[in-house]
């Protein structure tokens, strides 16, 4: 039993997790059934009017307000995109950098949020990469920037061992240097408690289909509105601050939107959208802090698990380092996926083994079932804790 909220009744909402034991929210969770009704609500509407669009429309704004303030942040900073990626190349493109400038990374860090800034080379921008240690924060990083060094772009959380970074420390930092930050929060939001004001980010970006709950091909992008010297790569009506009338293009109509809308195209994900809104209703009714303990709960009692039977954690195991919900276990994937398929849990390989993740809706008896089924192969001493 949570000490946070009633799991089971949250469980009732996902009925994927009642088939299966599903520890696989790091690489996209299971349809909610407040998600799927407002999905059918939009579906059914297009059916049966062929469109309510102006209702539509006003429920994008309606879910754009309530998105800034679940980050902390007005609505005319948000705005929203395909998915991280986009996101990130968004912001990276935006930034006013030029041949010779640098930009530090985190080595192993996303490779979608990499792949955006390494795409700049072509303009003589080099990619400096930190390594990652078990903790990485304003002091670890401190060392590595230069001169030329302009901008930090990082993870809140990373994918493949469940590590935390310090963001508000290098926020600070980059403020103090007077360095663009961009931030992917994707494997945080929905699950740890992001106060994007507190980040001092230039940018943040995420997709929706992990912690937010949300069918995949729906992000999103804060953008530090202070920060009006950063323009869109490419340009679109919706991305003006005044649509002509007429729809008729002329060169000296180009004043961009004073909001993030200048880094929208227009036609939105109009069911994710709807489907956003739903997932909001059910995190917030929760509560992110209480959605973060009960998974920083679960991870005590898989460590201890894992522990009892001498196989290793790959990762940071203090609470203060770790995601709330990102494990990985040190047993080898070509090995061990297929065991755990068999045995009716999902889960992902990763570098350095199995990833374990979880979602507001898993349980001590998801755990619990997992160390059983480890236990019932057992392990080879190369897996165990060192």
């Amino acid at each position: 039993m949570s000490r946070h909220y009633d799991v089971d009744a949250v469980r009732r909402e996902f009925p994927a997790v009642e088939r299966i034991t599903y520890l696989d929210s790091g690489f996209q969770t299971p349809l909610a059934r407040p998600v799927k009704a407002a999905i059918d609500l939009f579906l059914r509407e297009g059916l049966e009017t062929a469109g309510p669009k102006s209702v539509w429309l006003d429920r994008v704004e309606q879910t754009r307000a309530r998105l800034a303030r679940f980050l902390g942040v007005t609505a005319d900073e948000i705005a929203f995109t395909k998915n991280t990626s986009e996101s990130m190349n968004i912001a990276a493109n935006a930034l006013p950098l030029r041949a010779g400038d640098r930009v530090l990374m985190i080595h192993g860090d996303h490779p979608n949020n990499a792949y955006a800034f390494l795409n700049l080379r072509r303009k003589g921008v080099t990619v400096d990469f930190a390594p990652m240690t078990e903790v990485v924060n304003a002091d670890s990083l401190r060392p590595h920037l230069g001169e030329k060094t302009r901008a930090i772009s990082m993870s809140q959380v990373t994918f493949h061992a469940g590590h935390r970074f310090d963001v508000e420390s290098i926020g600070a930092l980059c403020a103090e240097k007077g360095l663009y930050f961009i931030v992917d929060v994707m494997q945080a939001i929905g699950v740890v408690p992001i106060d994007a004001r507190a980040m001092r980010a230039t940018f943040i970006g995420s997709g929706s289909h992990k912690g937010l709950l949300v069918p995949q091909g729906l992000g999103l992008l804060v953008w530090d509105k202070s920060r009006t010297e950063l323009e869109p790569a490419y340009l679109a009506a919706a991305s003006l601050a005044e649509v002509p009338a007429d729809l008729i293009a002329r060169p000296d109509g180009l004043e961009l939107a004073a909001s993030a809308r200048r880094f929208e195209l227009g036609n939105f994900n109009l069911p994710a959208i709807h489907a956003l809104g739903a997932s909001l209703d059910m995190i917030e009714a929760l509560g992110v802090q209480n959605i973060q303990d009960h998974c920083l709960d679960l991870g005590d009692h898989l460590i201890a698990g894992l522990d009892a039977l001498d196989v290793r954690l790959v990762g940071p195991r203090e609470r203060r380092h770790r995601a709330p919900h990102i494990y990985v276990i040190a047993l080898p994937a070509a090995e061990w996926l297929g065991h755990f398929e068999q045995n009716g849990i999902r889960v992902s390989p990763e570098r350095d083994g199995i990833r374990v993740s979880f979602g507001m809706f898993n349980s001590f008896a998801d755990v619990d079932r997992l160390i059983d089924v480890i236990k019932r192969r057992g392990v080879k001493p190369s897996s165990r804790a060192a």
